[in-house]
């Protein structure tokens, strides 16, 4: 394979990509809005895409008749996509900076396609809404918004793209930051940044604008690389849920028995007293493992190995925590569903939920609220939920669950469904409330 460009440095010397942090953002927006060319300038840009990836998409440009290369082909890889001159699925693409490490998420703008944007934007840090500054803020735009912060993600860029198609115009921006910035008010979400920007030239995309001095804030990629990420995880709650446990059996490894797992949030170190769930047995912590051998301390999002200073019986999906602040252990829970298949989610509908690495079966004992896609509105006591529906219901589990609110943890806040029969993911979930098991 042709060796990529060198990224740009800005006249620093590179990191090593230990040092740097790792952030994930999701593009969203309405059809045509510009999130694939966007994307395709900032990998150009940054000098993050290979000599013959260009090449292919100059060759397809010039094919097309186009002047230039078509940046936006960079994330549209399937065929019909191409054709379609649409994204339809969620396309994955990382590059790194000297001061930051990247994974994009581009996520189709079609109401279509709403369970792809879900699936992109649901580990992300940061969500990057485009809006056209021809056509302000539309149903999509609003749409997207608030699925962001029904995911929690903390952050909201919204990039007023095509500006240069509005004269550069001011009044135009500052026209539909208000009106975001109104809708956005009724949305939790926190942290909301505007930048006006042209996909297509670049303009405040990697480099200033010098079309739009009256924009005084960063390009997009500045406030992507120093957008302050780190208290956004909770290191405050110790869940470690149990991957695999390590039983090597040989002779030199025979009385080695440790717990793997991610830690999917707050920090742990050797001699921590823990608690094991659903068991509820308390230990110590006696060391913490990893390939380059053992740490001192250990926090979110690492992948270790825990050693505990008792033996007791712990599986896979077990959850290991403080017993200061241990989960709920629930059994009836109120989560907010994203429904992403053709056939419909009823009640007593019966599912397996996959909660970190825990799975149990489920049943649906109420369905309270659907949200109107229009209005954003909640609808009660609706029959179903369809294809890219949204709606509040009631699960009840055949084991308990060790599990927080989405609003608190992420991590452990969120779940699959899965059809028993055909194995799909059918639903994302979002924990709301619980009810503690008998």
């Amino acid at each position: 394979m042709t060796a990529p460009v060198a990224p740009a440095t800005n006249g620093r010397a590179p990191l090593d990509a230990r040092q740097t942090s790792l952030l994930r953002f999701a593009t969203a927006g309405s059809v045509d809005d510009g999130k694939s060319t966007l994307i395709g300038r900032l990998l150009y840009d940054s000098k993050s895409v290979f000599a013959d990836q260009l090449e292919h998409i100059a060759d397809v440009s010039r094919r097309r008749g186009q002047d230039g290369p078509d940046l936006a082909l960079l994330t549209d890889g399937l065929r019909a996509e191409r054709e379609q001159g649409i994204t339809i699925d969620v396309a994955y693409r990382y590059f790194a900076t000297p001061r930051r490490r990247f994974i994009i998420a581009d996520t189709p703008g079609h109401e279509q396609y709403t369970r792809n944007m879900v699936t992109g934007a649901s580990t992300a840090d940061v969500s990057v809404i485009l809006v056209d500054a021809r056509n302000g803020v539309v149903e999509q735009s609003r749409r997207h918004a608030y699925i962001s912060a029904l995911l929690g993600v903390p952050h909201l860029v919204v990039c007023v793209n095509k500006m240069d198609l509005v004269g550069w115009d001011e009044v135009v921006f500052d026209e539909i930051r208000r009106e975001f910035s109104a809708f956005a008010a009724k949305l939790d979400v926190r942290d909301v940044t505007f930048i006006p920007i042209s996909a297509l030239h670049g303009d405040n995309v990697v480099e200033r604008s010098r079309q739009m001095d009256w924009y005084e804030g960063p390009p997009l990629l500045y406030h992507l690389e120093t957008v302050h990420i780190a208290s956004d995880r909770n290191l405050d709650l110790l869940r470690f849920p149990v991957q695999y446990v390590i039983r090597p059996q040989t002779d030199e490894h025979r009385d080695y028995r440790g717990y793997a797992g991610q830690l999917a949030s707050g920090v742990v170190r050797p001699g921590d007293e823990v608690v094991v769930l659903p068991s509820g047995r308390t230990t110590r912590i006696a060391a913490i493992d990893t390939c380059d051998g053992e740490l001192d301390i250990a926090f979110a999002p690492m992948s270790v190995t825990l050693r505990l200073e008792d033996e007791l019986d712990v599986s896979r999906g077990d959850m290991i925590c403080r017993p200061a602040d241990a989960p709920a252990e629930a059994r009836r829970i109120e989560a907010d569903i994203c429904w992403m298949t053709d056939a419909p989610l009823r009640p007593r509908g019966r599912y397996v939920l996959k909660h970190t690495t825990r799975t149990v079966k489920a049943l649906v004992d109420e369905l309270r609220t659907r949200v109107d896609v229009h209005t954003l509105d909640p609808e009660p006591s609706p029959a179903e939920l369809g294809l890219n529906d949204i709606g509040r219901v009631v699960l009840r589990t055949s084991a308990p669950l060790a599990c927080d609110a989405y609003a608190d943890n992420r991590a452990t806040g969120g779940f699959i469904l899965i059809d028993e029969a055909t194995n799909d993911t059918v639903g994302a979930g979002m924990i709301r409330a619980t009810e503690p098991a008998a």
